[in-house]
C-alpha cells in the first residue's frame, strides 16, 4: 500500500518519491525477484509478461510488457550498474526501438526505512524530450500503483 507520493521532474529528469507501508526488505524483493517483479512491472496497461534479471553489477535484464487492448509488445533491457541490498539499485533502462525511446537512460532507486515503511526515491534520467519524460511519469507512476497493490497482496495472510 502506497501512503504518500511526490512526483518532480525537470525537462530531462524524473523523480518519483513513495513511502510503501512494507518493510524494505520486502520492497527490495519486489525489485530483485523476478516471481515479485512480474506482479508490478509496467503500468496497468502494459504488464510485464516475460522477464529475465541477472541482478548483480553488470547483469544484464531485458523486459517484455504487453498491451491489453491490442496485444502490441514493448521490449526493453538494460544491465545492472550498482547493486547495495535493501539499499540502491542502479540501472541503465533502453527501449528497443529505433529512435528517441531506444536511447540509453539511467535509473537510480534508493530505499530508505521509516519506522517500518519505505521511502522509495525512483530517478530517472536524461529525457531527450518532455514528451518522452512525461510519457516515463504516467508509466512508472502506474507501474508503482500497482507496486503498492502487489505489496499489499504479499502482505496479507
Amino acid at each position: 500500500m502506497t501512503t504518500a507520493a511526490d512526483t518532480r521532474s525537470s525537462n530531462d529528469q524524473l523523480v518519483i518519491t513513495r513511502l510503501f507501508d512494507a518493510p524494505r526488505d520486502l520492497m527490495f524483493r519486489m525489485w530483485t525477484d523476478v516471481r515479485h517483479a512480474m506482479h508490478w512491472w509496467g503500468p496497468q496497461d502494459y504488464p510485464a509478461v516475460q522477464m529475465e534479471m541477472d541482478v548483480r553489477p553488470g547483469g544484464k535484464w531485458r523486459h517484455c510488457l504487453r498491451a491489453t487492448a491490442d496485444g502490441r509488445e514493448l521490449w526493453h533491457h538494460g544491465e545492472f550498474r550498482e547493486v547495495i541490498a535493501l539499499e540502491r539499485l542502479v540501472f541503465t533502462f533502453a527501449w528497443e526501438e529505433d529512435g528517441e525511446r531506444g536511447q540509453e537512460t539511467l535509473v537510480i532507486v534508493t530505499f530508505t526505512d521509516e519506522n517500518g515503511k519505505t521511502r522509495m526515491t525512483f530517478h530517472h534520467a536524461p529525457f531527450q524530450s518532455i514528451g518522452e519524460r512525461d510519457g516515463h511519469t504516467e508509466g512508472w507512476s502506474s507501474a508503482f500503483d500497482r507496486l503498492g497493490d502487489a505489496l499489499q497482496r504479499s502482505m496479507t495472510p
